[in-house]
């Protein structure tokens, strides 16, 4: 897998601008301000750790970002498309594009090998099957799979699971990686697997936002954000 489809980090372009942005959760009963005006620039090629107590508003701000919660009030521009106005299949086939996201308890399918569970991203984003099982073949490969590829998910370790959903998430070239808790499952050793390979692949140019409750994952980053209460409080430019 090559990262020639990827913005250029050297351009200096955000990716994901997200502006003056609210969403608040049963707003009429019994209202939790989940959000409460965030604004967030993440550049091409950068690696963004957001940290922050449960509750602050994490994991809902990589929601607003990959377009599976509409926030209330603000912006959300991503890969310089602004998804305010789009409609469910129109957010659907822009995240196929462009976002890929890896979650803490990897949400892959054991009824399908490793290979199956990678492919059916491309394929569910429109590739035929020959380019899909190609794609799945090739980030396999790219993250040291390839020996796993007819194994079920559930015949691997934690560390091995993660790194097959970190496969699925890039099978169709996102530009942008969003990754919740990615260790938040894991043992030490597993944790410092994945870690290692999401450096590797923000060493070539890959965009990631990563929450994060790991002082570990987040020394990785380019910057580190704090949130509390719905708000980022504070951000740090790592050397």
């Amino acid at each position: 897998m090559t990262t020639s489809s990827l913005p250029d980090p050297a351009a200096g372009v955000p990716v994901v601008a997200v502006r003056d942005v609210r969403r608040t959760f049963d707003p009429t009963t019994a209202p939790v301000r989940a959000l409460r005006g965030v604004d967030l620039e993440v550049r091409a090629g950068e690696m963004v750790a957001v940290m922050g107590p449960s509750g602050s508003g994490k994991s809902t701000l990589l929601d607003v970002i990959a377009g599976l919660e509409r926030p209330d009030a603000g912006s959300v521009e991503v890969a310089g498309v602004v998804l305010d106005h789009m409609d469910a299949d129109a957010l659907a086939r822009h995240r196929r594009r462009h976002v890929g996201i890896v979650f803490q308890f990897f949400h892959l399918i054991d009824g399908m090998s490793a290979h199956d569970n990678v492919a059916l991203a491309a394929l569910v984003a429109g590739a035929s099957r020959r380019r899909a099982d190609a794609a799945a073949h090739e980030v396999l490969d790219l993250l040291g799979l390839l020996d796993k590829a007819d194994a079920p998910p559930a015949a691997l370790s934690g560390g091995l699971r993660q790194r097959l959903a970190i496969a699925r998430a890039l099978v169709n070239r996102p530009t942008v990686v969003l990754a919740d808790e990615p260790t938040g499952a894991l043992d030490s050793d597993s944790s410092a697997e994945v870690m290692d390979l999401l450096s590797r692949l923000h060493r070539d140019g890959q965009t990631i936002v990563a929450v994060t409750h790991d002082a570990d994952v987040a020394a990785r980053a380019d910057r580190i954000l704090q949130m509390r209460d719905g708000r980022i409080t504070s951000g740090e430019e790592r050397a």
